[in-house]
């Protein structure tokens, strides 16, 4: 499938997830209903065109290419020492990171975690120098990496982190419909290892490829899910007073050979803007 195709069907995709057909696209745009039909079955879209399309599905031509193939396609980040320093040495700084990460928008974690403006323009302008961002007018922001990070084996995420996620992994009850773990024992050859290592590999690239063609979050809650290797889920402190990090804390769980969503009993404190 050409990247053209990739981009239009996940545009298809998030018309449908929002409840949007061509006579609503055909209405924002000033054009005919047919006209739309024969943008989209023609693949003639021009950017100018394809970056209105996505301005109505409040989301950028970059978000749209992370829920296609090329996305899961795109080669992983490591930081640099200080950078991982950094971000280990200030969970709320890391929870804001990982929150840009997977899509959200600074205005969006504002108002969902409740942050104060002072509070959001110190967050962005570290990561702005940080070199992990770049920093516009209205917070508006730019990603400088890849949005799939590989941590450093002994680096200062893994070491700042690396016995909680395990603790808390190991804590997990893992009871609920939606989540599974299973224990098995045997006695397996080298050989067998490695076949079992590479199925754990692609399991884990599966999960990351899913979650990239997950839609942007939207206003409403989101199911969280980790998988495999995945360890950025639980890096907050849950005890912490800063609000970012507490509700980031609660609402994630890390999985090994295990799949689950968030916890029932663990929901962020949200505040909506009124209507």
């Amino acid at each position: 499938m050409s990247q053209t195709s990739q981009l239009l069907d996940a545009l298809k995709k998030c018309l449908r997830a929002k409840g949007l057909a061509y006579r609503d696209v055909a209405r924002e745009l000033g054009i005919s209903e047919a006209s739309v039909k024969r943008i989209f079955s023609q693949e003639t879209f021009s950017l100018d065109r394809l970056e209105a399309v996505c301005r109505i599905l409040d989301m950028s031509i970059y978000d749209l290419a992370r829920m296609t193939r090329m996305y899961s396609e795109e080669e992983a980040t490591v930081l640099t020492v200080a950078q991982e320093k950094a971000l280990a040495g200030d969970s709320t700084l890391l929870t804001y990171f990982y929150l840009l990460l997977i899509g959200h928008k600074p205005d969006g974690i504002a108002t969902e975690y409740g942050l104060d403006e002072l509070t959001q323009v110190r967050i962005l302008t570290r990561l702005d120098r940080l070199k992990l961002i770049d920093l516009y007018p209205k917070n508006r922001v730019r990603l400088l990496v890849s949005r799939r990070i590989v941590w450093r084996p002994d680096g200062p995420i893994r070491r700042q982190y690396e016995k909680q996620v395990k603790a808390q992994f190991v804590d997990y009850r893992f009871r609920g419909n939606d989540e599974w773990l299973s224990l098995e024992t045997s006695e397996l050859s080298e050989a067998s290892v490695k076949v079992l290592a590479r199925k754990l590999e692609k399991l884990s690239r599966e999960f990351d490829g899913r979650a990239g063609h997950e839609p942007p979050p939207e206003e409403e809650e989101q199911h969280r899910a980790a998988a495999g290797d995945a360890s950025l889920d639980l890096l907050a402190d849950p005890r912490a007073d800063d609000p970012v990090t507490r509700a980031c804390a609660g609402q994630r769980r890390l999985t090994g050979n295990a799949v689950h969503r968030k916890h029932p009993g663990c929901r962020p404190v949200r505040r909506r803007p009124s209507r």
